[in-house]
């Protein structure tokens, strides 16, 4: 239906319109009707196509090609007895109710499971996975195969042909896993990787798998989104869609029009357990180096640099001269590591690695993880507002735990030496003997110690407490109150809103952007 338009016409074309006459006027208006006619009736016959350019009529023939390298994941591993386990309590119903024994039942039972002695448990988990190459192997998540002591996958032909799977490798940094199976005379259909590079958020996408168990299931979306970071690890890259995802279609393939993976399902976000439209995908250019190295190896081999870095903030930017917040800000260099060896150093912003641009602090791991070990490679660095490129030989990523402990609330010292710094909202005293045994400072720390935060300060506003220590401030190191009240003075006399501070927190060193106020 087409809504009509009101047009009001104001002014001399009006009046001079009714000096022309109702014949003549009445002639005019169907000559111009005349020559629009042809206009209208274009537009409506596009309209349609329009409206449907790029969308498929159906997706039934890429379907129909991609099931039948979609497969069917199930595992079981024994669960041991947890002996004197916690267990929920009953909850209080009314006597005689009719769920009163049915809850009986179910908790009695919880409970004679976790008593000493009670057997082991079969436990069972489906997923979904896909064939990437027609000798057997398998593409899944981790978790869906994490821990299991069989693993059997069922295909989507006429038989439902099931065959047990060798577990070749597992990678839980990015939640990927690689399986075998012997075909036996049975020919396996596989897909190809797409480049995920090349997706851009609103292209078509669909994704097929076994939701809760259901079987071989396709549904279709957009992609709503680009490199997400979910918190699920330090490789967090993800392909985000509203085509529908849920519980089963882990492991299973994100296909593009052209029946190409350019995704792995692996995570939704849900408060019900079901799809709301918002699921996640490892993207395939990540995938397929992983799954290569798995194939080769049996393990993932990464790429290290030997730094740790933090973003470059605006205000870190304002106060390092840096026209730009990209980059990431090396705030520690690991002793004889591969970037202390080629002479990078802390303070310098990365924004260049082998000859990819460093937008985020966050995209630099990446990099780095897909690098080869061994690799020589040019990292692009800004050190004082000069843009140099140093050749670092990259070592092998071992495991480690970095984790920063929280500093516990202390009364607050007051050194005979302790001098405030306004601008700041900070006192900061030398590293006396007395003040390492007050804030339990290593021997090794240098600088100047924080002893004292104002509230509502800029310093506050920062999170700085009592015990950080100030190791440099605008990339020079200080030793005592005086050289820090003349770095904030020089910062300040040029005109500059912000100080950069190098703070020491429990032996970990980080960057810090500070406002520097008025006295």
């Amino acid at each position: 239906m087409i809504d009509a338009v009101s047009i009001r016409r104001t002014g001399r074309p009006v009046a001079r319109a009714a000096v022309l006459g109702p014949h003549i006027e009445a002639a005019r208006r169907w000559a111009m009707l005349a020559l629009l006619l042809p206009v209208l009736l274009v537009a409506f016959a596009a309209g349609p196509a329009l409206a449907q350019r790029g969308a498929p009529e159906s997706f039934a023939n890429l379907a129909e090609r991609v099931l039948p390298a979609v497969v069917n994941i199930s595992t079981t591993q024994t669960v041991q007895n947890r002996g004197n386990r916690p267990m929920p309590q009953m909850p209080d119903l009314p006597p005689g109710s009719p769920f009163e024994e049915f809850f009986r039942e179910f908790f009695e039972r919880q409970q004679r499971g976790g008593e000493p002695g009670a057997p082991p448990r079969r436990a069972t988990s489906l997923g979904s996975g896909f064939v990437i190459d027609a000798s057997g192997f398998i593409v899944t998540n981790n978790h869906v195969i994490d821990g299991a002591d069989e693993i059997r996958v069922l295909f989507q032909d006429e038989q439902n042909t099931e065959l047990k799977a060798e577990l070749i490798g597992t990678d839980p940094a990015t939640d990927l896993a690689l399986l075998k199976v012997e075909p036996k005379g049975f020919k396996l259909t596989a897909l190809t990787w797409g480049d995920s590079d090349k997706l851009r958020v609103g292209d078509w996408v669909v994704a097929i798998g076994n939701p809760f168990g259901l079987g071989g299931t396709v549904t279709a979306g957009i992609v709503s989104a680009r490199s997400r970071d979910i918190g699920a690890g330090n490789y967090d890259d993800f392909i985000q869609t509203d085509a529908s995802i849920n519980r089963g279609n882990s492991g299973g393939p994100l296909v593009n029009l052209a029946g190409e993976v350019v995704g792995i399902n692996t995570a939704i976000y849900s408060q019900t357990g079901g799809s709301v439209g918002i699921g996640f995908a490892i993207p395939a250019t990540m995938a397929r180096n992983v799954i290569a190295q798995l194939r080769d190896n049996g393990q993932v081999r990464r790429g290290w640099l030997g730094v740790q870095i933090q973003p470059v903030t605006k205000d870190i930017a304002e106060s390092m001269g840096l026209k730009e917040d990209r980059g990431a800000l090396v705030s520690v260099v690991t002793p004889d590591g591969p970037a202390e060896k080629a002479g990078i150093k802390p303070g310098d912003v990365i924004v260049g690695f082998n000859n990819r641009e460093v937008s985020t602090s966050r995209s630099l791991p990446r990099m780095v993880a897909e690098t080869a070990v061994g690799q020589k490679v040019p990292v692009t660095v800004i050190r004082r507002n000069d843009r140099q490129t140093i050749q670092v030989t990259l070592g092998e990523l071992k495991p480690q735990d970095l984790q920063l402990a929280s500093v516990p609330g202390r009364e607050e010292p007051t050194p005979g030496d302790a001098q405030a710094i306004e601008e700041v909202g900070v006192s900061v005293s030398t590293l006396s003997p007395e003040v390492r045994r007050e804030f339990a400072l290593a021997e090794q720390s240098k600088g100047v110690v924080i002893t004292k935060v104002e509230p509502n300060s800029p310093a506050a506003g920062r999170q700085l407490r009592p015990g950080d220590i100030i190791v440099e401030v605008s990339q020079e190191p200080v030793s005592s109150p005086a050289d820090v009240a003349e770095r904030v003075k020089k910062a300040k006399d040029a005109g500059q809103r912000a100080l950069l501070l190098l703070i020491e927190r429990q032996g970990e060193l980080l960057f810090q952007a500070v406002p520097i106020g008025e006295r």
